[in-house]
């Protein structure tokens, strides 16, 4: 019988042909490539012997020997792609010669060559592999990369799709790759023939993997399942057994043991730790007690070659030669075994450090066994000349753990020996339309395909391996997106099969299909002869096989040739030479895949999808979903077989077959019912419909008969039984043309296979129906549904159903009549499930009950098919119901879900299926139930987190905007109410989908922006901030290195004057400077050359000390070029003078210039050019690299430029390489620079490369044997202040004893240790309060160290202790320059101590500590003191008792001792008084005390505190110029003034305020006197602090930026530009590590233009004032982070925004690092501040009081104003306009105007549809013209969301008091023309109102649309349950209103329905009553 079931199966057609030819090798003609190999070829052999050597002839001779055709290979796959507008396409690799090719095309796009490349030697394999990159953070999940992997026979090269490329060398030869999940598999090839004779041993891994391209290779592990090595791991050696196919997903290999012929399947997984430690403890014990090789001598190899060593290293040449000889016999060991001339010449000319040497020794070092017993080998270890003791032994390494490991989940069962199947050719895995998974293997010897089913168990890992199904095949191949396989015949016909089921057979135009040619015996003679396989043959073609596996090259030879005896009948027929056919399948791309043919060529097949409407395809899913797996699989078979047949239907017909085919299948006669009939095909059906004719030829052929012969028709009258098929009876023979009255009662035939499920796929498609409501395109889907679902219902007599659907589509339905009559007997046969109620489910219905505050009942629905209902049912439940748990634990309260399996398990045969409980089985309790209203509900969840809720859900579920426009505009109204409460209050931390959702563009924006900066670093400046270049100007010619400031930003923080300008003025240096000498008469032109020159010289030391504030100035506003090297402005020392503008040179020789004078100005200019690259650039080791210049006088700007890049953290990416490099250059500045930037970008890491680098610089840090280092003397004190850096805040003991042992070290014997001594001391105390900073007493292990009373010695002086430690050696002789005693030298070492005991103690308010630093208040101790000291001294004191500094002068002169207080103003004073020493030490405190005061409101902005310093910074310029500046000395009163006017720009710092400004501007003009290098770098860093960043950034107070501060501010600044004696000048850059953005800038997210927006800022109650809210128009500094609370974006012009800081800062932290861009956006109908500072010019400012004159007076021109949304405009445009056609539509456009005018106004354009959609609604009632019932069901709604009490509740409690969506004069005048209407209709059609109530029958001009309009908008249940409710004996109104409430009809309907009930008279009494 299956042979006949077999010729008589259906066909269909394959679409799309093309022939194939891979496009890559169209590409490789046209490669450059090609043509060098034919060249090559061409070449004669002597040239190649002279110009390559030996290698060269080895060469030439292989090139002879190699085959003409170059082999090539190509795999083909499908690929997606987010960047590419292609959803899908196809790649493909293609391999030839020494190219690979990576193109793409896809069925709308040509192909394009994506990727090639070329390598060095033949490629044996191309392919596709994803590598995981792991992530930093343990629980991210690894990032998955595609590569390309070429192999050749040395290496791997990897490619990946980002750009990355790796070269893998290969330890060994491999035969072929696996990608798989993690990584690649290689497959050693086979070693046997490498070594003969070598004794025997144990075997070696033969798999290995790597997780990487910059991974190890590590052998694979296996746990194979025997019975005796049940647990053993091992590795996998066994080289019987080959990989043939292993897949991604599920993560499984297939091998093949080549002795056994038998297939099995493992499972690959990585290690676990016990495996891996396991298997480590095997290999240790193989090794022999001689200890003659390290146990892991292979992994040592195999280590060195992976690693890259290169070849050329003489440990790699001793190896190979040893082993050699070792693995050779001794008799073998001839001179192919030694290293020959030709190897080494390959070895000198390997061409990557990684190409492993010749390939035998390759293998020979592979081949090498854990130990070897040979006794050769072990005399030739001890043989006196052998170098191996010292070569091979040397490296003792830990063996290579495994990565991954194989478990075996399933083997062919190894059947006899004659049975024994050969290797498979083809392995893949398909699934089928029943979603059960096939593992597929082809037995090409068998010729037949093995299907093994797996199941994929709970634990994702564990596969279950079920049956195994084996059917005939020669070749076969998935089709993915089908769910199917097909499968070459052995006859030559393509099969298509689902999983194991046959589903039809392949037509392919134009190709020979056997079984229709010729006569069916000669088909079957040919299948004996072609599974025949005599021993002989089967072995010989073993042995074939084997061949085809050692060849290198990946493809075996064309199918078909090496296999001559399959030869088939075929070859006896002339027409074999005409037309090809079918030879092989290769290559499956989702549906399309290439036949090979047997004339070579191949062709490109497409298989047809099983359905292209998304209705069908929907319908089949539910009914895929409820029937069982075989029947449901049979039905698809059926369908597809159907809709595919050769000219199948086009789309739009598509539906009217699958109901035809359906109606079928469940014993439809389709031809006897009136509507299917008439359902149009293309051709006339049969009563089974026949396949489709194929394309017309004119002639007929022999084949068109036999094509007829096997059709489905044909074989419908020959075999009368075939289930679906109704009996031919005389009924079929009856005429079309017949009214349908006279045919019999029409019946369903019960043997249909569909007949017995009716009802559950009745009620599967009714779910389907409701869920296609809910989409409003799929809307035309439901009525096309709706027709078949009420024939359904009427056969199934299911009444409430039918009227249900008459009520949703009133004029379609009526036009049905006929029904089937199922018989008693035949309805027990339907399997009733329990959840086909009686009671129709009705989504809408469901809606509205949650709105009225019923208790409602679980909704069902389908999972993966009714998901639209799922989300909206949830949501309703969630923000209606108010049901927190709603989308969590409750689902089920709301959610119904049926399952396949309650069809089968809870059958009953009952027909009354009223008394069928739901599925979850609640029974609905009566009256008491229904009446329980909203009262019950949960209305106590506040609103906003409802709302909140709601949003965040519906986002986590993929929910989007677009998705919610295509929801009915009724049902979709709660989520836009809940989405608008959002849009008005969102959180700020929400993610970028749900700000989509809510519509605040400047949140998503906002959010994006923040997502995107977590990835990378953004190269722009933030999307809002975008800079152009600025125009040149010819003046602007000199490029003075501030271009780069964002102008539009300046112009709105400094809106009114040109401030930044005078400060770029005053820092540039890069022009010549005016000399301006006035020519006295007496004075020779040659001294007035001179005086030019030296007033040149002045100017000069203002023009070095610029760069320092200039640095700041400029601070990380800068994105370098990756390919342009760092613009640095030119240090300009000339000048010119006036009047002819002469030329004023420094080098003339007139004057004497100092040596070096501007190698530092030369530095800070570097730094200066380097800080303005921001922190978020792209900088990269090579871009560091190529910025070094060329000449040697530019290395000072390069040093500096280096140091930058540690302050602005992008040093970390220098290699290592460069970073040695550059020091062992030994030049000075690089060092210094280097040293210091490494420190800063590590910094408090403890970073131990680092460490080492710098203590080397460090003669403190190294062991005392070690060698003395030159080590000059800046670097030294560079690299103590790196160490204080690197270990900040660390507390790091070690460190904290050597530094403060620095602090006092004394000069050495020699010269060492003589000069500068002030700057190393003052360093280590800076290091060494840096390393314990704020650490104060608790300094955990340093008790003993006593840090603060050295400290304090080190202070005030005393005799110096006895060194302990290691250093004590060096200090033993006194130095022979320097007579110091053995007392402390205090002018050396206090500033160092007093700065490391106020950084010790930062902010801990120690008074004990701050005691000791107070200055002294008797004169005998002032004179002791230097005055300088007091000022360190004041204000490391003020630092220690941070709380106590008050912002005001009484505070500051509250420091200054009683004594100086009493004296210094007074004319009178007493002889022993020093008044200069009062004087100064005044002077000194009070500016130490301001400093102090700048130091704790640093970046504040704090009035009081600048109104103090202001103060005293006016008193000291004041008194420079005064009489008695000479007492205090014009040195002294320049200092404090420096150091008082930096303080007060660090309190006004990047807020550019102009008293400071005029400050510095006259500052800077002074440059005669005592005016040195060193004030001006004061004043001008003071300018550079006050513009920190160009107003993007201010100074934060914490401990770090303080210790950076005291570096860079220390108050002794330098007299001459080459002065390092007291403090090294590169240490005044690190007062960046202070700096950080606060500024905060608020950018229009339409314009993408910074703006001004009003913020609302809330302090945090501290001990000083209460909780307080400040306004501030932004773009503001902000004040520190840490003490706000929070910060809001004011209405009413911008949407509101609010960023809570209670939370966590680190949003907003995330903001201002990236330019601080706050995204805002404005509110409709608003201007910008910009345009309308006061607010008067807004269009919503004039009248607002009077509504109606504003709609009058709105003219839809003035829409642009509101809103740039462009459908807004458009809609104005063409809907709001008076035109000549629309003049009698006066009406519409006023009612269109004052809805868009609302929906603009109150912000919720989204509205217009639905007003519109209302309004369209009530007009279509009023003119009767409604065919569905639809948009009143959605105006019912409307109106019951805004009576519904829980929201109307909500609203009076919820913010503002704010109404519901829809305006609140609109619904009622729609409510109220809605109502009219359908009264209107009830006063002329009382009649059949009440007919329809008491259940009569109505005629057909009763049912009418507006009885079903009036029905759905009053909410009237269906007749037969008023009818149960005996409405009709009620007698009075309240009655009545008690029967209406357990119906759930609203009383508005009992208003209308009483007088047709009650009577009118009565109801009159009844209202009276009431």
């Amino acid at each position: 019988m299956s042979n006949v079931y077999e010729e008589r199966a259906t066909m269909i057609a394959a679409v799309e042909l093309q022939s194939f030819v891979p496009f890559g090798r169209e590409h490789c003609k046209n490669h450059p490539n090609a043509v060098n190999l034919q060249l090559r070829q061409l070449q004669p052999a002597s040239d190649l012997w002279s110009s390559d050597g030996a290698a060269g002839l080895v060469g030439s001779l292989q090139e002879v020997t190699l085959q003409e055709r170059e082999r090539e290979c190509w795999l083909l796959s499908k690929g997606s792609s987010a960047d590419s507008d292609e959803v899908e396409y196809e790649e493909e690799l293609y391999a030839a010669g020494n190219m690979v090719i990576w193109s793409r095309g896809s069925t709308s796009q040509a192909s394009h060559v994506y990727k090639a490349f070329t390598v060095d030697s033949p490629v044996q394999q191309a392919l596709w592999c994803n590598f995981g990159i792991p992530q930093k953070n343990k629980d991210e999940k690894e990032i998955m990369e595609q590569t390309v992997c070429i192999v050749q026979s040395s290496c791997v090269n990897v490619h990946s799709s980002t750009g990355k490329d790796f070269i893998s060398p290969l330890p060994f030869q491999v035969s072929k790759l696996w990608p798989t999940k993690f990584g690649l598999l290689l497959e050693r090839r086979n070693p046997a023939s490498d070594a003969p004779l070598s004794p025997p041993r144990e075997p070696l891994p033969t798999v290995f993997s790597m997780l990487h391209p910059l991974d190890e290779i590590a052998p694979l592990v296996c746990r194979p399942t025997g019975l005796f090595e049940a647990a053993r791991v091992q590795y996998v050696s066994d080289s019987t057994m080959k990989i043939i196919f292993s897949s991604c997903e599920p993560s499984i290999v297939m091998t093949y043991d080549t002795v056994q012929g038998v297939h099995s399947v493992w499972a690959l997984r990585k290690v676990t730790p016990e495996e891996q430690s396991t298997v480590l403890k095997c290999t240790e014990q193989v090794a022999t007690p001689q200890g003659l090789l390290p146990p892991s001598f292979l992994t040592t190899h195999l280590r060195n070659v992976s690693r890259m060593d290169s070849p050329g290293s003489p440990f790699h040449c001793h190896a190979m030669q040893n082993q050699n000889r070792m693995t050779s016999s001794p008799g073998l060991h001839s001179r192919t075994h030694s290293p020959s001339i030709s190897s080494m010449a390959a070895l000198s000319r390997s061409h990557s450090p990684g190409m492993a040497a010749p390939s035998f020794q390759v293998a020979a070092r592979f081949n090498m066994s854990y130990h070897s017993s040979s006794p050769r080998g072990h005399s030739f270890l001890h043989s006196p000349n052998s170098t191996a003791s010292e070569s091979v032994l040397v490296p003792e390494m830990e063996p290579i753990g495994p990565d991954l490991c194989i478990e075996q989940l399933w083997s062919e069962t190894a059947s006899s020996h004659k049975e024994m199947s050969c290797q498979a050719s083809k392995v893949f895995i398909t699934s089928d339309l029943c979603e059960n998974k096939y593992l597929c293997f082809l037995v090409e010897s068998h010729q037949h395909l093995r299907c093994l089913k797996f199941i994929e168990s709970n634990d994702s890992s564990q596969l279950i391996f079920a049956s195994v199904a084996t059917f005939p095949a020669k070749d076969a191949a998935p089709l993915q997106d089908i769910d199917a396989m097909l499968v070459l015949e052995a006859n030559g016909s393509l099969v298509l099969y689902t999983g194991v089921t046959r589903v039809s057979k392949v037509f392919v135009p134009g190709l020979l299909s056997p079984p229709f040619s010729l006569s069916n015996n000669i088909a079957q003679l040919s299948t004996p002869m072609e599974s025949v396989s005599t021993p002989a043959k089967a072995s010989g073609r073993h042995i074939r096989r084997l061949e085809e596996a050692s060849m290198p090259s990946p493809l075996s030879e064309p199918r078909g040739s090496t296999k001559h005896h399959e030869t088939s009948w075929l070859d006896d027929y002339t027409f074999q030479q005409s037309v090809p056919y079918i030879q092989a399948l290769r290559d499956p791309v989702s549906r399309r895949v290439t036949l090979e043919l047997s004339n070579g060529t191949m062709l490109r097949i497409t298989i047809p999808e099983i359905a292209t409407s998304e209705l069908v395809r929907k319908c089949l899913q539910a009914v895929r979903f409820i029937l069982p797996k075989e029947t449901a699989m049979k039905v698809l078979v059926k369908w597809y077989n159907i809709y595919n047949a050769p000219g199948g239907p086009s789309a739009h017909l598509e539906w009217n077959l699958f109901v035809t085919c359906f109606m079928t299948l469940m014993g439809y006669n389709t031809e006897r019912l009136g509507w299917t009939r008439n359902l149009h095909f293309e051709v006339p059906l049969s009563p089974v419909i026949a396949p489709k004719k194929a394309r017309q030829s004119d002639t007929g052929s022999d084949e068109d008969w036999d094509y007829m012969r096997c059709s489905d028709y044909h074989r419908q009258v020959v075999f009368r039984h075939v289930c679906g098929a109704v009996s031919l009876d005389s009924a079929d023979s009856s005429g079309c043309g017949e009214p349908l009255a006279s045919t019999p009662a029409l019946r369903l035939d019960p043997s249909a296979p569909l007949f017995p499920h009716l009802p559950a796929l009745f009620y599967v498609l009714h779910l389907l129906y409701e869920e296609l409501k809910l989409d409003e395109l799929q809307r035309s889907g439901g009525r096309l549904l709706v027709g078949l679902l009420q024939q359904l219902a009427r056969d199934l007599q299911l009444e409430e159903y039918i009227d249900l659907y008459w009520r949703d589509y009133p004029s379609f339905i009526t036009t049905f009549k006929e029904s089937c009559i199922i018989d008693h007997a035949q309805m027990e046969q339907m399997l009733r499930p329990s959840f086909l109620r009686a009671e129709p489910t009705c989504v809408f219905s469901w809606f509205s009950g949650c709105l009225r505050g019923d208790v409602v009942a679980p909704f069902p629905y389908l999972p993966g098919i009714c998901e639209r209902t799922k989300l909206l049912v949830l949501s309703y439940a969630l923000y209606i119901v108010g049901d927190d748990n709603a989308t969590s634990v409750d689902v089920s309260k709301y959610l119904a879900k049926l399952s396949a399996v309650s069809v089968l398990g809870q059958l009953t045969h009952s027909p009354h299926m009223e008394t069928l409980l739901f599925l979850t089985g609640q029974k609905k309790t009566g009256t008491e139930s229904s009446l329980r209203r909203q009262g019950s509900m949960k209305s106590d969840a506040p609103n906003e987190s409802l709302a909140e809720k709601l949003v965040v859900w519906l986002t986590s579920a993929g929910f989007t905007l677009k998705d919610l426009e295509s929801v009915p505009f009724g049902v979709a109204l709660p989520i836009r109410d809940a989405i608008y409460q959002c849009r008005e209050h969102p959180c700020s931390d929400w993610s970028e989908e749900v700000c989509l959702l809510i519509g605040r563009q400047d949140l998503t924006k906002q959010a994006h922006k923040v997502t995107l900066a977590k990835g990378k670093p953004v190269s722009t400046v933030g999307p809002g901030l975008t800079r152009e270049a600025p125009a040149t100007t010819e003046a602007d010619e000199e490029e003075d290195g501030m271009t780069d400031l964002n102008q539009d930003l300046i112009g709105l923080i400094w809106s009114q004057d040109l401030r930044v300008q005078e400060a770029r003025r005053l820092l540039q240096s890069s022009r010549p400077v005016r000399v301006s000498v006035v020519h006295l008469p007496e004075v020779s032109d040659h001294e007035y050359i001179e005086e030019k020159e030296n007033k040149l010289l002045q100017l000069c030391q203002r023009t070095m000390a610029l760069p320092v504030g200039r640095g700041l100035f400029t601070l990380f506003s800068y994105h370098p070029v990756p390919t342009e090297p760092l613009p640095v402005p030119k240090l300009n020392l000339t000048g010119r003078a006036p009047p002819q503008n002469t030329m004023v040179d420094l080098n003339s020789g007139n004057i004497d210039v100092p040596p070096n004078m501007t190698s530092w100005s030369s530095f800070h200019n570097g730094v200066a050019a380097g800080l303005k690259i921001a922190p978020a650039s792209q900088v990269d080791s090579a871009w560091i690299a190529y910025n070094k210049p060329k000449s040697p006088e530019l290395a000072n700007e390069y040093a500096g430029f280096l140091m930058a890049l540690g302050l602005n953290g992008h040093l970390t990416k220098l290699a290592t390489l460069n970073i040695h490099d550059y020091l062992t250059k030994g030049h000075e500045m690089t060092s210094i620079g280097l040293l210091l930037g490494v420190s800063a970008a590590k910094l408090s890491t403890m970073d131990m490369s680092i460490t080492r680098l710098l203590s080397i610089h460090i003669p403190a840090l190294l062991p005392p044997t070690s060698t003395e280092l030159d080590v000059p003397h800046n670097v030294q004190v560079a690299a103590v202040v790196g160490i204080g850096l690197v270990y900040q805040g660390t507390g790091h003991r070690h460190n904290a004893e050597v530094l403060l042992a620095e602090i006092g070290r004394p000069p050495g014997p020699e010269m060492e240790y003589c000069t500068d001594r002030e700057s190393y001391s003052l360093a280590a105390g800076l290091a060494l309060g840096m390393v314990c900073l704020g650490h104060g007493s608790n300094l955990i292990g340093m008790t003993d160290l006593n840090v603060p009373e050295q400290l304090y010695q080190y202070m005030v002086g005393g005799h110096r202790r006895t060194h302990a430690g290691i250093n004590r050696e060096k200090h033993k002789s006194p130095s022979y320059q320097i007579k110091e005693g053995d007392t402390i030298n205090v002018d050396v070492t206090c500033p160092g101590a007093t700065l490391a005991l106020a950084m010790i103690y930062l902010k801990t308010n120690n008074r004990s500590i701050a005691d000791w630093l107070k200055a002294p208040d008797t004169m005998f101790l002032l004179d002791f003191i230097k005055p300088e000291f007091l000022l360190l001294r004041t204000l490391a004191r003020c630092i220690i008792m941070w709380d106590e500094i008050l912002p005001n002068s009484e505070w500051v002169s509250s420091n200054v001792p009683q004594i100086i207080q009493e004296n210094i103003g007074n004319p009178v004073v007493s002889e022993d008084l020093n008044m200069e020493t009062l004087a100064q030490a005044h002077d000194y405190i009070t500016a130490g005390a301001c400093m102090a005061v700048g130091f704790r409101f640093a970046g504040s902005a704090n009035s009081d505190a600048f109104d103090c310093l202001y103060k005293f910074a006016r008193g000291f310029m004041q008194s420079l110029t005064s009489a008695n500046a000479t007492v205090t000395g014009h040195y002294n009163l320049q200092t404090c003034l420096s150091m008082v006017l930096l303080a007060v720009s660090m309190v006004m710092a990047g807020s550019g305020n102009l008293k400071v400004l005029q400050l510095c501007r006259f500052l800077h003009k002074r440059t005669s006197g005592e005016m040195n290098y060193g004030f001006h770098m004061a004043h001008h860093m003071a300018l550079g602090l006050l513009f920190l960043g160009g107003g993007r950034y201010t100074l934060s107070t914490t401990n770090s930026a303080i210790a950076a501060l005291l570096c860079a501010l220390y108050p002794h600044f330098p007299a001459h530009s080459t002065d390092n004696r007291y403090h090294l000048q590169a240490l005044r850059h690190l007062g960046v590590l202070a700096a950080e953005p606060r500024l905060l800038v608020p950018v229009d997210v339409d314009t993408l233009k910074p703006c001004y927006a009003l913020l609302d800022i809330t302090y945090k109650e501290t001990q000083w004032y209460e909780e307080t809210t400040v306004e501030l128009m932004a773009p503001t500094m902000l004040p520190e982070l840490q003490l706000l609370k929070k910060i809001k974006v004011k209405g009413p012009r911008y949407w509101e925004l609010s960023i809570d800081l209670s939370k966590g800062t680190q949003h907003l932290q995330s903001i201002l690092s990236k330019d601080g861009v706050l995204y805002v956006k404005l509110r409709a109908g608003q201007l910008p501040y910009k345009d309308d500072p006061r607010g008067w010019k807004s269009l919503l400012a004039p009248n607002v009081n009077n509504r109606n004159s504003e709609v009058r007076t709105f003219k839809p021109e003035a829409i642009s104003t509101f809103t740039s949304d462009a459908a807004l405009v458009s809609f104005a445009e063409y809907f709001c306009k008076a035109s000549e056609s629309m003049k009698h539509k006066q009406d519409t456009l006023a009612v269109f105007s004052t809805i868009l005018y609302e929906c603009v106004t109150q912000e919720n354009p989204e509205m217009l549809p639905t007003y519109i959609a209302v309004d369209q609604a009530v007009q279509a009632l009023e003119e009767t013209e409604m065919c569905e019932t639809f948009a009143l069901w959605q105006m019912r709604l409307v109106l019951e969301l805004c009576e519904s009490r829980a929201l109307q509740q909500r609203l009076r409690d919820g913010p503002l008091g704010r109404g519901l969506l829809l305006s609140s004069e609109f619904l009622p005048v729609m409510k109220n023309s809605a109502d009219g209407t359908l009264d209107g209709w009830l006063s002329d059609n009382s009649h059949v109102l009440t007919a329809y109530m008491s259940g009569q029958p109505l005629t057909e001009d009763m049912l009418s649309n507006m009885l079903a309009c009036f029905l759905v908008y009053h909410s009237i249940p269906c007749h037969k349950k008023m009818f149960s409710t005996h409405l009709e004996g009620s007698t009075s109104f309240p009655e009545l209103l008690l029967k209406f409430s357990q119906l759930g009809i609203p009383v508005r309907a009992l208003l209308r329905l009483g007088p047709l009930i009650l009577g009118t008279a009565l109801f009159r009494t009844g209202q009276q009553a009431c």
